[in-house]
């Protein structure tokens, strides 16, 4: 398979343009190396997710992580100098008091952790704080549908705007963000229906996970893709490999060639000259210095 790899540096306002264009290639990336396997790989976006809680540190939810946290992943990855564009997610309560609290959060995020564009949950209720994120000439990534940062409110991860009513104010929340100016929006566990009319009325592209195959890109979780843990999988994932099971096959043979004693062979030690070593062994007894060993 070959693979496509960007050529020149990611933007929002190229994202932005890609509204009906080529499909957007969306993964999440947590650090220096998985940031170059998706630069490598031809991801137009990384997104630091705060799913890094789940899939990097364990934790339940992503409700777990702050925003120090994300700065210090976001960082790592920004120190690969990707072309796809850097979003950093905005993480539980780093937008949820006031404005100006959001904004300054939001530039740490861009001056700490490199972002290149944060992503926001929530829609018309989070409308004040993503203008004055943008304000700031911030680019901003929306976030509507099942947001896990929401979990507790809507009763568990589950699909939302199954419901007319629910449905009808997704789109009005997709139509506030797209005239509130972000680049792009994030449907997440949204009937394939529902994605289909909010990407067809918006202006900004529409980025898909659990969201049917109408979007204008998809977006799926590094570690879901790759196999790279044995935890629940989402109905949405497919899964590309089973990376975990290479890795613990990779290690165990290394474990047994230590125990066989055929690690390291020659190859894979160093050696001195001949003469060098004479005159070490000549030198024995070593004296005080070596008495230590």
């Amino acid at each position: 398979m070959e693979i496509a790899t960007p050529r020149k540096k990611v933007t929002a306002p190229l994202i932005l343009a890609r509204k009906g264009g080529p499909r957007i290639r969306m993964i999440t990336a947590y650090d220096y190396p998985t940031a170059t396997i998706a630069d490598r790989a031809g991801a137009d976006i990384i997104l630091v997710g705060d799913s890094l809680a789940n899939v990097v540190l364990g934790f339940d939810d992503t409700l777990s992580v702050d925003l120090d946290v994300m700065i210090h992943h976001t960082a790592a990855v920004a120190r690969a100098h990707p072309a796809p564009l850097v979003v950093g997610d905005m993480p539980w309560l780093s937008y949820h008091g006031s404005t100006a609290d959001a904004v300054a959060n939001a530039g740490r995020m861009v001056r700490e952790g490199g972002a290149e564009a944060v992503k926001v949950e929530g829609g018309r209720k989070r409308l004040s704080v993503i203008e004055g994120i943008l304000d700031a000439e911030i680019p901003v990534m929306g976030h509507l549908g099942l947001t896990p940062q929401s979990v507790h409110a809507q009763g568990g991860y589950k699909v939302q705007g199954k419901a007319t009513e629910a449905a009808r104010d997704l789109i009005r929340d997709a139509d506030a963000l797209a005239e509130a100016g972000v680049f792009a929006i994030v449907l997440e566990g949204v009937p394939t229906v529902v994605a289909e009319i909010i990407t067809k009325e918006v202006s900004v592209p529409t980025v898909g996970i659990g969201a049917g195959p109408h979007t204008d890109g998809q977006v799926l979780v590094f570690h879901d893709v790759l196999g790279l843990h044995d935890g629940h999988l989402a109905k949405f994932v497919r899964q590309y490999a089973r990376l975990q099971d290479d890795a613990i096959e990779a290690l165990a043979d290394f474990f047994s060639d230590v125990e066989k004693g055929t690690f390291p062979s020659d190859d894979e030690s160093y050696s001195m000259s001949e003469e060098a070593a004479r005159a070490l062994l000549r030198d024995e007894p070593r004296g005080d210095a070596f008495d230590a060993f």
